[in-house]
């Protein structure tokens, strides 16, 4: 085991994610639940409350010796899993979220609806800035076509390196 910090994606009870919060961090745990500014409309007042942007998620800062003992606070239901293990999220995308929390208000989370033949930019890698076509959508990855380089080159892209292009 390594005393790294790194981020990780706790799974709550449904609506538990601020009290998770305020438990974590009770317990000197760095987390960080990223609330959304709306706007409600009740039949009287207009008022401006904060929802968890991700509905059910935590994140969490902290060591794999900590992971047992974050798992025993009121309202965690486990740690996110990818391949086995509870996923790591990039220092950076934590950043970006809260960048972008900070700059807007009433947030949408749209998920990015892949469809074979659909348009999309590659954000990220060797390919970066090169338009595709969606051939098919596996579970993490799409495989995609790039025509514009005078070939046919297919390559298997994660989803989260993609932009639908309209």
């Amino acid at each position: 085991m390594t005393t790294e910090k790194k981020w990780y994606a706790l799974y709550t009870k449904p609506r538990w994610e601020k009290k998770v919060y305020r438990l974590l961090t009770e317990r000197g745990v760095e987390a960080y639940c990223p609330l959304n500014k709306v706007k409600k409309k009740w039949s009287d007042r207009i008022k401006l409350v904060e929802e968890p942007l991700f509905k059910s998620y935590v994140f969490v800062h902290t060591e794999e010796e900590a992971q047992s003992r974050i798992r025993q606070v009121d309202g965690v239901l486990n740690f996110v899993y990818w391949n086995g293990k509870p996923a790591i999220i990039k220092e950076k995308e934590i950043d970006d979220i809260r960048r972008f929390m900070n700059e807007y208000d009433d947030v949408q989370l749209q998920a990015l609806d892949l469809q074979p033949q659909a348009k999309v930019l590659i954000r990220a890698g060797v390919l970066m800035d090169k338009e595709a076509i969606v051939q098919r959508v596996l579970h993490r990855t799409v495989e995609v076509v790039i025509e514009s380089l005078g070939y046919k080159l297919v390559a298997m892209v994660n989803k989260s390196n993609l932009d639908p292009v309209s």
